[in-house]
């Protein structure tokens, strides 16, 4: 009986594990609607300088491209987002753990402020592997116009009426961009702007995760040891916003080496990239995209945060 009542608990201990490992990944399935409506703007808005606005790239998108337009290139993130959700908290859980028991000699003792950071940055660039060559078949895919240059068809241009040929879009479909990127410029086509991303992810992890943290701790009414579930929508909210204000400038160059593939490349690398852009454009280039970025951010990561929580109690009861 006891060998029977150990096993039973081994096994109860396993499924809550697996349990909590596929709930990392469910945080951010509640933000996928604000993800698929404003994720095109800030692409577009980040990559093309006629862009004066979100509401001038919004008319400019609908009536080029209609609702479809809003869409583009966004089944492969969406088909994924659960995954690098679930690797991401994964790994910020697990590394904090392994962080305390190393420094403390136990999971359960309360991190510092450095460990916490250093493992939200650990979190983050782990999702590099994973997001490098979906965020390069979205940007490729949303980058592509639908305005294509025109150029005369192979019989020519008749003296009367010209005969033009419209050639279609390159990519056709997700699957379809990365196979084309992967035969025309290798596997590292698939990983272009990595460098930035890398500095992307990593700062900002850290600052969500910290923030995230650090806000908890101020929302946490006397004699609680955790926020009420207003606590943790507030203090989710303000660690998304926080992270992708420190994440938007890197996000800028990202999305600018990633489109470059198509035509003519104007870039040589991250730091031509950032000298060309600034030069051109002037230090707020950097920041293109940030309101499209902080608007989807706050409600995208209450969700994100109250969901994560939920799930970590789930398991925890369950333990116990």
């Amino acid at each position: 009986m006891p060998a029977r009542s150990m096993l039973g608990a081994a096994e109860a201990t396993a499924v809550v594990a697996q349990i909590r490992q596929l709930g990392q990944g469910l945080p951010h399935l509640p933000g996928c609607p604000w993800i698929l409506l404003l994720e095109p703007l800030e692409v577009r808005i980040q990559t093309e300088p006629k862009y004066t606005g979100i509401w001038h790239c919004i008319r400019d998108i609908y009536r080029q491209e209609r609702v479809r337009g809003f869409y583009r290139g966004l089944s492969l993130p969406v088909c994924t987002v659960s995954l690098v959700s679930s690797v991401s908290f994964g790994t910020y859980h697990h590394c904090l753990a392994h962080i305390c028991k190393f420094r403390y000699g136990s999971t359960e003792a309360k991190p510092t402020k450095a460990d916490v950071t250093l493992s939200g940055c650990a979190s983050g660039l782990v999702r590099v592997f994973l997001t490098s060559p979906t965020e390069v078949a979205k940007v490729r895919l949303q980058t592509q116009t639908q305005e294509q240059q025109r150029r005369p068809s192979a019989s020519g241009p008749s003296a009367s009426s010209p005969v033009w040929a419209v050639p279609g879009p390159k990519y056709r479909g997700p699957l379809h961009c990365l196979t084309t990127v992967a035969r025309e410029e290798g596997l590292q086509g698939l990983y272009k702007g990595s460098s930035a991303l890398l500095l992307r992810e990593g700062h900002s992890f850290a600052t969500y995760f910290l923030s995230y943290a650090v806000l908890c701790e101020w929302l946490t009414p006397a004699g609680h040891s955790q926020p009420d579930v207003l606590g943790v929508l507030v203090a989710g909210g303000c660690a998304g916003v926080l992270a992708w204000a420190v994440a938007t400038p890197m996000d800028v160059i990202k999305s600018r080496l990633q489109a470059d593939g198509q035509g003519h490349r104007r870039y040589r690398g991250l730091l031509h990239c950032v000298v060309t852009s600034v030069r051109e454009e002037g230090l707020r280039v950097l920041f293109r995209g940030l309101a499209v970025n902080c608007c989807r951010a706050f409600p995208v990561n209450m969700a994100v945060f109250v969901t994560y929580e939920a799930v970590l109690r789930l398991t925890r009861g369950l333990l116990t």
